[in-house]
């Protein structure tokens, strides 16, 4: 089996409503399929979702990417020598999310080769997972009602609360959201780099206060030697994200006390690394979560996937609903989120099937 085509497809999907983080705020998801073809006629799918205020990257050079850098290199090769096939994209650097989304189409590829779904082939540790949803930036009653909604919607009960701007607002939030769903439900919060030490160091303590279990990226990622402090003074773990992006990036981090935890992204390293990210994690007793990269459908399926393979990601709830704010997507068959879970698919590969319409309706590159 060889592969004969890459392709990189723009597409914009409206949201039902804007999502607002310390770092960014989107109204639309400009994501990128990417759609590898095999001599056998098997078609395997990625989903890019561009970030240019964390890792640089644009639709527009994500298409760029694949087309002049990565479809060359691609086309003629196994899809099952994906170790190979890592070592030559490693050869341009950065490109995170082209990364990220070619190897999960790889994976759909040897999936529907082989006749397995891609979370056996991970390692089956799960065949469904608890659901954590992202609550955006809002007034303390937005972000409530956002909460409120997809617990009683969907009987989800761990909450990822943006926060990272003004502390009095941030924890003000936080104060309404604990009154309001109870000590049952989980709550951990994300700054996405918004605060400065100082400040990050008394939000975590008052964090804890309201029983918050985590903080991911509570300052900027180069400021390495006020993380290290935040590290030191907080009396709940600090989740590298953003800082922790590559598998070096990982052990150093961790190695230097610069995070706690670690949150791992499909859209970003794909199956092949987040897996090696997680064994290292393993090794060194660091807990890991499957984060969301405000996925489409296709990469929700991706990161249940993912989840579902690797048994340290199961026991976490993995963030796999903020594509429900999207107003439509490409793929046939939406996932689902059911009493709090979301469960793997059990077709061979991804298990997706992109409905030719929605694509054509949805790609700007026409």
């Amino acid at each position: 089996m060889k592969i004969t085509r890459v392709e990189a497809i723009p597409l914009a999907v409206p949201y039902r409503r804007p999502f607002a983080f310390a770092s960014g705020r989107v109204t639309a998801a400009d994501h990128v399929l990417v759609r590898i073809t095999t001599d056998d006629g098997l078609v395997g799918h990625g989903e890019a979702p561009p970030r240019p205020y964390t890792y640089g990257e644009t639709a527009s050079s994500i298409v760029a990417a694949v087309r002049d850098l990565f479809a060359p290199v691609l086309v003629g090769a196994d899809p099952f020598a994906r170790e190979r096939i890592r070592a030559d994209l490693g050869r341009t650097v950065a490109n995170n999310a082209v990364k990220g989304a070619v190897d999960v189409a790889l994976w759909d590829l040897v999936g529907q080769a082989c006749g397995q779904p891609v979370h056996v082939l991970l390692g089956h540790a799960a065949d469904d997972v608890a659901a954590a949803h992202m609550i955006g930036l809002g007034t303390p009653a937005e972000m409530v009602a956002d909460a409120v909604e997809f617990r009683d919607t969907y009987g989800v009960e761990a909450f990822k609360v943006k926060v990272g701007r003004d502390l009095a607002h941030d924890m003000a939030a936080v104060r309404e959201l604990r009154r309001e769903l109870g000590d049952a439900v989980e709550l951990y919060a994300d700054a996405n780099r918004g605060w400065d030490a100082d400040t990050a160091i008394i939000a975590a303590r008052r964090l804890a206060e309201h029983h918050v279990t985590m903080l991911e990226e509570p300052n900027p990622a180069d400021d390495v030697l006020g993380r290290r402090r935040i590290v030191a003074a907080s009396p709940i773990p600090v989740v590298g994200d953003e800082s922790t992006i590559t598998l070096g990036g990982v052990a150093r981090s961790l190695l230097d006390g610069d995070a706690q935890a670690i949150s791992v992204k499909v859209a970003r390293t794909g199956f092949t690394d987040s897996a090696k990210i997680v064994g290292l994690c393993e090794g060194l007793g660091v807990t890991t979560m499957v984060g969301n990269q405000i996925d489409g459908m296709l990469g929700t399926v991706a990161s249940t996937a993912l989840a579902c393979g690797q048994r340290a990601l199961a026991r976490h709830p993995v963030e796999v609903t903020n594509f429900l704010l999207m107003a439509d997507d490409v793929l046939a068959e939406p996932p689902v989120i059911a009493d709090g879970r979301a469960a793997a698919r059990q077709a061979p590969g991804l298990g997706v099937t992109i409905d030719p319409d929605k694509l054509a309706h949805y790609r700007t590159d026409t």
